[in-house]
């Protein structure tokens, strides 16, 4: 319990000391015009009160990812409090908050954009590439899988339900920000923390009363859990399995959206920062649910070997701790959530392909240009297995938070700021996407080396791009001033 209680009261005071201290450090100023002001075209760029931002901020980087990741990440032990706690302060919030205000500061630019005016061109196209692909995949996976519990619920084909969350997907897509997400999102964002409260609330209750015991975190759990641990490598996969939790790279795709609606970048921390502490704090009651419902994190990881997965976990809990209340709860997390989730990949991929293009999205026609053949690759990688897909889908996440966090990073060397907050971080998820390409084993996209290897290589490889962040830092400002020089 003592445990539990801690982990949320870390995130609620991160937010207010440390969230406050980021939005001072970067300088907010409601004097400057944002883009929803500046820019507004009824479709895109359209300004939207704080509160819906934040639901809807919140869904588009949720979805399942503080559920099933945190189930996930709970078969390592009590260790994932600390990952989830410490990089969610640090490192997640600080990442969305910095991707959403740079967005804003360059008229509302994809990450794309943004990475290749602080990192360059070169930089621009290879995270262009990786971001497309992050997106794709996540808006497939978030096909298939739903589509899938939708024929098993129903006794429908898997085909027409394909069809139909695809034609939802453009429709989605297509229409302006606030006709489907400002309306349908705020709902959904608002079922998903209830869902979560509510779990919560069962287990502090049946915690005081005596009927529940939560596990605590303790010196000798501080070790790797998992029932294969040599696939399951605490270091570096946990840190790779819970990432919406903590920090995760398909978040800074999703914050240019609700960038280009703010009034305001006093707005930035309720939205950007909060909305990245709420999924930590969804992330740590999952993962303590998951790990407690079953008696240990032991017992969890032998549900889960039984043949069980994480949609199944999140039922069974909803319906025995909820009832039929729980039981709709489920429905919206393992099918709606979801589904809200690859609708704005989607989108996300339509604005950074028109952007990287420098395509115009007001008409319509221009919209189906860019769509169209989005949904024809989607469609034709949705035939591939749910497992083929979401294998890379952590990998391709981290790999695009670590480039956010330089790009961040380069942009306080230009505005003559202590870089190293986000530099350090920066720094460590090299080190995390490097010793996990190196040892993960080859089902999950690594190379299998010996862990002893991978892990001095690991921290070799990211103190060289370290090393060369702090020469190409040098220039940067020894340019920057000389260009400042030049305009006296």
């Amino acid at each position: 319990m003592i445990t539990f209680l801690t982990a949320i009261a870390a995130l609620v005071i991160g937010y207010f000391i440390y969230g406050k201290f980021i939005e001072r450090f970067f300088g907010a100023n409601d004097k400057i015009k944002t883009p929803a002001v500046r820019l507004e075209d009824g479709v895109d760029f359209i300004p939207m009160p704080t509160w819906k931002m934040f639901t809807i901020q919140f869904l588009n980087i949720a979805g399942l990812g503080p559920i099933f990741g945190a189930i996930l990440g709970a078969m390592y032990g009590p260790v994932a409090y600390i990952w989830i706690v410490f990089g969610c302060i640090f490192m997640g919030a600080v990442h969305d908050y910095f991707s959403g205000m740079l967005s804003i500061r360059n008229d509302g630019a994809s990450l794309p954009e943004i990475v290749g005016k602080y990192l360059g061109i070169i930089a621009k196209v290879i995270l262009a590439v990786i971001t497309f692909s992050l997106l794709i995949m996540v808006g497939v996976a978030f096909v298939t899988g739903p589509a899938g519990l939708l024929k098993d619920l129903t006794g429908g084909g898997l085909h027409y339900w394909l069809y139909g969350i695809f034609g939802y997907y453009l429709i989605a897509t297509l229409l302006p920000i606030n006709k489907i997400i400002g309306k349908i999102y705020p709902i959904f964002g608002a079922a998903l923390l209830i869902m979560a409260f509510s779990i919560a609330g069962i287990m502090l209750y049946n915690g005081f009363n005596g009927s529940f015991h939560l596990n605590e975190l303790s010196v000798d759990q501080l070790k790797n859990m998992h029932i294969n641990p040599t696939q399951n490598i605490l270091y570096p996969m946990m840190f790779i399995v819970i990432s919406c939790g903590a920090i995760s790279g398909f978040h800074s795709t999703q914050s240019p959206m609700m960038a280009r609606c703010m009034r305001k970048e006093s707005y930035g921390r309720p939205v950007f920062f909060c909305a990245m502490i709420a999924e930590g704090i969804v992330a740590i009651i999952w993962a303590t649910a998951a790990m407690n419902y079953f008696g240990t994190a032991t017992d969890l990881n032998n549900t889960i070997a039984s043949g069980r997965n994480p949609a199944w976990v999140v039922n069974e809990i909803c319906n025995s701790w909820l009832g039929q209340v729980g039981a709709i709860f489920a429905i919206v997390g393992v099918i709606a959530c979801p589904i809200t989730t690859g609708d704005t990949a989607f989108r996300s991929a339509r604005l950074m392909i028109a952007d990287f293009f420098k395509l115009e999205q007001k008409s319509l026609k221009s919209r189906l240009l860019v769509s169209i053949p989005l949904f024809v690759l989607g469609f034709i990688l949705s035939q591939l297995s749910f497992g083929t897909i979401w294998k890379f889908l952590g990998l391709f996440n981290q790999l695009l938070s670590m480039v956010m966090l330089w790009t961040a990073s380069m942009y306080l060397v230009e505005k003559k700021k202590n870089h190293f907050i986000i530099s350090l971080p920066a720094t460590f998820m090299t080190a995390i996407c490097a010793t996990f390409i190196l040892v993960a084993p080859n089902k999950n996209g690594g190379l299998a080396i010996v862990t002893s290897i991978g892990y001095a290589v690991g921290i070799i490889i990211a103190l060289l791009v370290f090393s060369w962040f702090l020469v190409a830092a040098h220039k940067r400002s020894a340019k920057h001033s000389v260009l400042k020089l030049s305009e006296i």
